[in-house]
């Protein structure tokens, strides 16, 4: 009897050590809260785990939400890891004190310094640009030079604008003030708003059909959304025009991530976000979207690279962020709606 009891005795024991010791599955998961979509993450989260072994439990939403959400669960958060676009979100974020300082060599290896917070608190890991698109048919690239350009006469009823409201240009005209100074950034922005050919529009895909359609003959935006309204029509006239090529280069911004202050798995995140970072993601991460990779030793997607090559602006991408809102109320003064 006592040995049939010490046999059950060490199989009970030997049990819940094999369940919490040897197969914690509670250390081997990451929750993510994204506000990018399914079908941009899910080929990534797959590819990961079967990399690493480590699951991924994943929430979207929009980026205000997600943020809230984080604020209100506080300490409570199942979530280790944000996810979402423009670097003045994951700014917002980290003054919300909802990340956490992150040191990892790998990712300041792979991600340039100035497409990461100084702090490190968040991540780029993937690049857009925003740039001009114009219509072939009635401009001619030696027409164009840059951003504040369009500000000038020689545009007036010539420019289409996505409206104010979306972050996009909110963080443009932020870095725009970080370069230029508040005051000469307005007169640039009133420049624009003067030149309108109509209203600003609800999206860039909008912005890109009135110029297709000769109601404008330029625009401001993301390469992405033109890389998808021209996958769906090539035959549109319009191409892109790299600005700022001999001064301070194109606006760029990212998508990118952090590591939740109270990440409950922060070995198993930092994980996930350095392989995000990894040439072997970032393909993946880029491509679904036609974006850039933001490790410098990936290619772009062949559809991407076609649209050629271009000098980014420098300018530590936190500045889009911690200028926003003075952005917002200079936009609001110019009369940019």
């Amino acid at each position: 009897m006592l040995k049939l009891n010490s046999y059950r005795f060490f199989t009970v024991t030997f049990f819940f050590i094999s369940l919490f010791v040897i197969n914690p599955a509670h250390a081997e998961q990451v929750v993510v809260y994204s506000a990018r979509i399914e079908q941009l993450i899910k080929p990534m989260f797959d590819a990961f785990t079967k990399d690493t072994g480590i699951q991924v439990k994943y929430t979207t939403d929009n980026e205000g939400a997600l943020l809230a959400r984080l604020k209100a669960e506080g300490r409570n958060t199942p979530a280790d890891m944000l996810i979402t676009a423009d670097a003045g979100n994951l700014w917002e974020a980290a003054r919300a004190g909802v990340l956490k300082t992150v040191n990892s060599e790998i990712l300041e290896t792979n991600i340039p310094t100035h497409l990461r917070d100084p702090q490190q608190q968040w991540f780029g890991l993937s690049i857009r640009a925003r740039t001009l698109v114009y219509n072939t048919q009635k401009v001619k690239p030696a027409d164009l030079s840059t951003y504040e350009d369009l500000a000038n006469p020689e545009w007036k009823k010539r420019l289409c604008l996505r409206t104010s409201k979306k972050v996009y240009n909110q963080s443009l005209v932020a870095m725009m003030i970080a370069e230029h100074g508040e005051a000469e950034s307005e007169k640039i922005v009133r420049g624009w708003v003067a030149n309108l050919a109509t209203d600003p529009l609800s999206d860039d895909t909008r912005a890109m059909e009135f110029v297709a359609a000769g109601r404008c003959d330029v625009t401001l935006v993301n390469t992405y959304y033109y890389g998808r309204l021209m996958k769906n029509d090539p035959t549109l006239p319009l191409a892109i025009f790299w600005p700022n090529q001999n001064n301070s280069g194109v606006h760029v911004n990212i998508s990118g991530a952090g590591i939740t202050r109270h990440s409950r798995n922060e070995g198993a995140a930092i994980k996930l976000l350095e392989y995000l970072s990894s040439e072997k993601a970032q393909n993946l991460f880029a491509d679904v979207n036609m974006e850039y990779p933001v490790n410098p030793k990936v290619k772009p997607d062949s559809t991407v690279a076609a649209w050629g090559s271009f000098k980014q602006n420098p300018m530590n991408v936190a500045k889009a962020g911690e200028l926003q809102t003075v952005a917002v109320k200079l936009m609001d003064r110019a009369g940019y709606r």
